[in-house]
């Protein structure tokens, strides 16, 4: 197995396919979710284009808030109360966030104010939140309905071989 970032060709589903291989073959028979979390924030960073920052925020039980688990970019909000932010929205709903434009968000938790669009995947398991993916770039309107759909699928992979204690 190669570890390089691969290089994307095709139409952007194509692109998506192919990454979500590579990622498959990243992580085949790892279990552990920072290693999981680190791996594929670490391979999304580097392979997609317009990113600023890509990583994961885990959820903690006792506090409800969503901690910062491994990523890709400056550093960032170490906690987000679940009742807050793009984040915190994903959490509570269970669906899918992506925001043309974070300052249009009033309650938009703003670590780099070079982000200006962003993409939050909840990850759940048993229908209960267990952290969420996120993305956020510097430009505006970077996420697609094709981009949501392939970074689905990339959670989908992290979702397939964590396991929870």
């Amino acid at each position: 197995m190669s570890l390089a970032v691969p290089e994307l060709v095709g139409s952007i589903e194509e692109r998506y396919a192919q990454l979500v291989r590579a990622a498959e073959a990243l992580v085949a028979g790892e279990h552990d979710r920072a290693t999981l979390a680190a791996s594929l924030s670490s391979l999304v960073y580097h392979s997609l284009p317009d990113l600023n920052w890509v990583g994961f925020y885990f959820h903690e039980q006792h506090t409800g808030d969503l901690v910062v688990g491994p990523y890709q970019g400056k550093p960032a909000c170490i906690r987000i109360p679940s009742d807050r932010g793009v984040c915190g929205a994903a959490a509570r709903s269970l669906t899918t966030q992506r925001v043309a434009d974070v300052h249009a968000v009033p309650d938009h938790i703003a670590c780099d104010p070079d982000s200006r669009s962003e993409l939050v995947v909840p990850l759940a398991i048993g229908g209960q939140i267990f952290g969420v993916f996120d993305l956020d770039s510097p430009v505006p309107n970077r996420f697609t309905e094709a981009d949501q759909a392939g970074l689905e699928a990339i959670a989908e992979v992290l979702l397939s071989h964590v396991r929870t204690p």
